[in-house]
């Protein structure tokens, strides 16, 4: 796997936490704690159903370790490595119950940072060869954020903004609010250090022209056809950086991101393009949609 920066535990154990805390309620595990005998012992696997790239293991494993330190784990399948249909990624051994009760929230936050990775590889293999880099969003599963833009890593992706404070996006809202983009613009300069840097949107080839006589360090290029984003990237000449957002599939970056720098894939914060409002409009013959995402991962145990 790449160097992609490491994932420490005081990173995800908190959110592993909750989601254990929203499980187990006040009571507990009312079935396992009444139906597995306490000494009950069994040896599980966690299981692919589906290919893909393996992304969040850690914090799905310290699910398990939170409940049962003294559980012993081998894992088959890191993160960043590629397991097949019916793969092993990882084994658990020891007491039945902390194993079942953990499961769901382990499954769940493994299925779906998988899925980002898959979707983002996929993505990443599309526009191989070119300079086009793919990056994700901030449209993440709110208090997820740090686990599925380490996911888009792991895929092969690199981070955009990871919040509102490190670096200032220059919207259509803002645009309209501030009374156009040189206003906008110029006021973000008067405020801002020099280390801080401006990006504008665009969705025409007319505010285009516009931001290039003001400046900025990079443009967004939203909701443009591959022909006006090659035309755009020709405009801008290499003196901005430029990105593309938009309703983009797997295999679009290539048609109309190939010249470009940047390909943002909103879809990537969603395992497999889970959010409605960016579902590509074509399915693709063979994308993310075949690989791991939720439900797709399984715990398969037996009594030793």
């Amino acid at each position: 796997m790449p160097d992609v920066g490491p994932l420490y535990p005081l990173m995800y154990e908190g959110i592993v936490r909750r989601a254990l805390e929203e499980d187990l309620g006040l009571a507990g595990d009312v079935t396992s704690d009444t139906v597995v005998p306490e000494d009950a012992m069994v040896r599980a696997r966690l299981v692919a159903r589906r290919p893909g790239r393996v992304a969040g293991l850690p914090a799905a494993l310290s699910a398990f370790r939170l409940l049962c330190p003294q559980l012993a784990i081998a894992i088959d399948h890191p993160d960043g490595s590629d397991v097949g249909i019916n793969g092993t990624i990882a084994a658990i051994e020891g007491q039945a119950r902390p194993i079942l009760t953990a499961e769901r929230t382990a499954l769940n936050l493994l299925s779906a940072l998988c899925g980002i990775a898959t979707a983002t590889r996929t993505a990443v293999e599309v526009v191989k060869g070119t300079r086009t880099r793919i990056v994700c969003t901030r449209k993440t599963t709110p208090g997820l954020r740090v686990l599925e833009k380490y996911a888009v890593r792991v895929g092969g992706g690199v981070n955009h903004r990871f919040g509102l404070d490190d670096g200032v996006m220059i919207k259509d809202n803002h645009i309209v609010a501030a009374g156009g983009i040189a206003a906008a613009v110029g006021r973000a300069r008067k405020r801002l250090g020099h280390m801080v840097k401006i990006e504008v949107e665009v969705d025409n080839l007319d505010q285009l022209r516009e931001l290039i006589e003001v400046g900025a360090d990079a443009v967004l290029l939203d909701n443009m056809t591959p022909a006006q984003l090659k035309q755009a990237v020709g405009m801008v000449g290499g003196r901005m950086s430029t990105e593309a957002s938009g309703r983009h599939h797997a295999r679009q970056p290539r048609r109309g991101g190939g010249s470009g720098r940047r390909h943002r894939l909103a879809r990537l914060a969603h395992p497999l393009g889970a959010d409605p409002r960016h579902r590509p409009r074509s399915r693709p013959a063979a994308g993310p949609r075949r690989s791991l995402h939720r439900r797709s991962i399984g715990l398969i145990s037996k009594e030793v």
